[in-house]
């Protein structure tokens, strides 16, 4: 945690942590008080049940800090399937945030073949225990991060292919990621977006080639007033290749839905 301010949880996406913040977060602590947990199986964090993996149980394991933080965040920002586990903690009444925002947001299903597929392949590679020790000795290439990021349509500098070279090459970190995907199903938040009250903003990178930017035109038709806005030749890791620009958008949404009216 860090700066002072109305509270702000920033939650990463699936294999990543709280690394993917690390420019973004001293940027939002000029004006916020700033939470970055790691989504449990993710990082260093251990003993994650099935359970704890799956959509809701990533929201009760986050409400439950929250409990024990006493933070009540004012702003919650989700990367990719962070935004769907803060999406359901909107919807079970867990936080109640002035502002909820998604970074290339994975809020609806899979379509077509890849959806059909998804969870059965993730089911069969979690369920074999060699397979992340054999994900993370492959990966103990930087150039291998490399590619694999180069492939969500961002290209970051340096520093972060290296932490996110680290993390593939932990076998507990890989079994978590496993593990989450083979428990994911993000329908039932899909189905009941319409009821999140506070004001919803998206960040879009017009390149994202892990999530469809196009599910922001879908979400758009089903959230009338949520706020889009696209970032154009940027990719799935748009806030770690423009933290300023990123940061800039988030003051100016905050400010809009009321959260500094107080200062």
């Amino acid at each position: 945690m860090g700066g002072d301010g109305p509270p702000i949880l920033l939650v990463h996406g699936t294999g990543a942590s709280a690394h993917s913040f690390r420019d973004l977060a001293p940027r939002l602590a000029a004006r916020f008080r700033v939470v970055v947990p790691d989504l449990p199986g993710h990082a260093f964090t251990r003993g994650a049940t099935d359970e704890d993996l799956s959509l809701p149980g990533m929201a009760r394991a986050l409400a439950r800090l929250l409990r024990v933080l006493d933070l009540r965040p004012a702003v919650v920002v989700g990367h990719s399937a962070g935004a769907a586990v803060l999406a359901r903690m909107v919807l079970d009444c867990s936080i109640t945030p002035r502002l909820l925002v998604g970074l290339n947001a994975a809020l609806l299903p899979l379509q077509g073949l890849a959806g059909q597929l998804f969870l059965p392949a993730a089911r069969l590679l979690a369920g074999n225990p060699l397979v992340p020790r054999l994900f993370a000795w492959h990966a103990a290439s930087e150039a291998l991060a490399a590619a694999m990021l180069r492939g969500t349509g961002s290209i970051i500098d340096g520093r972060g292919v290296d932490l996110y070279a680290r993390l593939m090459r932990s076998p507990r970190h890989v079994a978590g990621v496993l593990r989450m995907m083979a428990n994911w199903d993000v329908a039932e938040v899909a189905s009941r977006l319409p009821e999140i009250g506070c004001p919803v903003a998206l960040l879009v990178g017009s390149a994202d080639r892990t999530v469809d930017p196009e599910q922001a035109e879908h979400l758009r038709r089903r959230m009338p007033g949520i706020d889009v806005c696209r970032l154009q030749d940027l990719g799935h890791l748009a806030h770690e290749e423009r933290p300023v620009q990123v940061a800039d958008w988030l003051f100016e949404r905050a400010t809009a839905a009321g959260v500094f009216a107080g200062d």
